[in-house]
C-alpha cells in the first residue's frame, strides 16, 4: 500500500475514533446530563465523521486502487495537497462553531474541503482510462 494511502487511512481512523468518542459523550449526555455546553461538540462530531472519516477513507483507498500506468501513480503532489487541505478544512469547519469563531472561518474550512476534493480530482483524472486504453500518458 502506498505511503499516502496509509496516511489517508490512518487519519481517517483517528477521525473515526475521535468522532465516535464525541458521539458517545453526546449520547451519554442525553441520559445523564453533564453540562449544556457539551452540545457545542455536535458540529465537530458531524464534521469528523462525515468528511474526516468518510471522505478521507475514500480518498485513501482511491489513491491506492486507481490504475497505475508504467508503475507510476503520476504526480502525487496534488494528492498530498488534498490530504493537508482536507484535514485543515475538517478541523477548521468543526472547531469554528464550537469555539464561536467568526462565520468566515467556517466558510474557509468548507472551501478548504472543496479545494481538497478538487486537488484529489486533479491527481486522479489522468489515471481514469477506458478499459483497454494504454497508459502511455505517463
Amino acid at each position: 500500500m502506498p505511503r499516502l494511502s496509509r496516511w489517508f487511512i490512518r487519519a481517517a481512523l483517528v477521525n473515526l475514533a475521535v468522532g465516535f468518542t464525541i458521539g458517545g459523550l453526546l449520547l451519554g449526555h442525553k441520559a445523564f446530563p453533564v453540562h449544556p455546553l457539551l452540545w457545542r461538540l455536535f458540529p465537530l462530531h458531524i464534521e469528523l465523521l462525515l468528511f474526516g472519516w468518510t471522505l478521507q477513507l475514500i480518498m485513501g483507498v482511491g489513491f491506492w486502487i486507481f490504475p497505475r500506468f508504467w508503475r507510476s501513480r503520476g504526480n502525487e503532489r496534488p494528492a498530498w495537497l488534498a490530504f493537508f487541505l482536507l484535514n485543515a478544512g475538517v478541523w477548521l469547519a468543526g472547531l469554528s462553531p464550537m469555539l464561536s469563531l467568526p462565520p468566515v472561518l467556517l466558510t474557509t474550512g468548507r472551501l478548504l474541503e472543496l479545494a481538497a476534493v478538487a486537488a484529489f480530482a486533479v491527481h486522479a483524472w489522468p489515471r481514469i482510462k477506458p478499459p483497454g486504453a494504454s497508459g502511455r500518458g505517463f
